[in-house]
């Protein structure tokens, strides 16, 4: 699958959006490797740059790792519906647009999805569909 311009964000912006998600609570990490599928819930820790690589910084226990952004070519918008209900994904993909890792929005209590993380999601991906038309 080749990602649409307007339906991605460069990987240039992966730093800048992983630290405003680092404020949004409650998001799902997923990691897909080698046929298996890895999930974390919970809020995505903030990190900062270190020897090549974008370094979490959670609480312990918690969320660890070592992220080389450097590989994230493109951010895709995910909008598709997960088992009948609406679900919003953000991508992240290399050059190959193989998926290195995609970030779920957060549901509250009642499996609804966080109104503020919709929101915000459907507002980054206007500001870069906008930004692709005026290329």
């Amino acid at each position: 699958m080749n990602p649409e311009k307007n339906d991605c964000m460069p990987g240039s912006q992966a730093t800048m959006l992983l630290e405003e998600i680092a404020d949004w609570a409650w998001v799902t990490t997923i990691v897909l490797h080698g046929g298996s599928v890895f999930e974390f819930k919970g809020s995505f820790p903030r990190g900062k740059q270190g020897h090549g690589f974008y370094n979490l910084e959670g609480d312990m226990p918690g969320f660890h790792g070592h992220l080389n952004l450097d590989l994230v070519s493109h951010i895709r918008f995910q909008d598709k519906p997960h088992r009948g209900r609406e679900s919003y994904a953000f991508v992240f993909e290399n050059a190959a647009n193989e998926v290195i890792f995609k970030l779920f929005l957060g549901r509250d209590t009642s499996g609804e999805l966080i109104a503020m993380q919709t929101e915000r999601f459907k507002a980054l991906r206007a500001q870069y569909q906008q930004g692709a038309k005026h290329e």
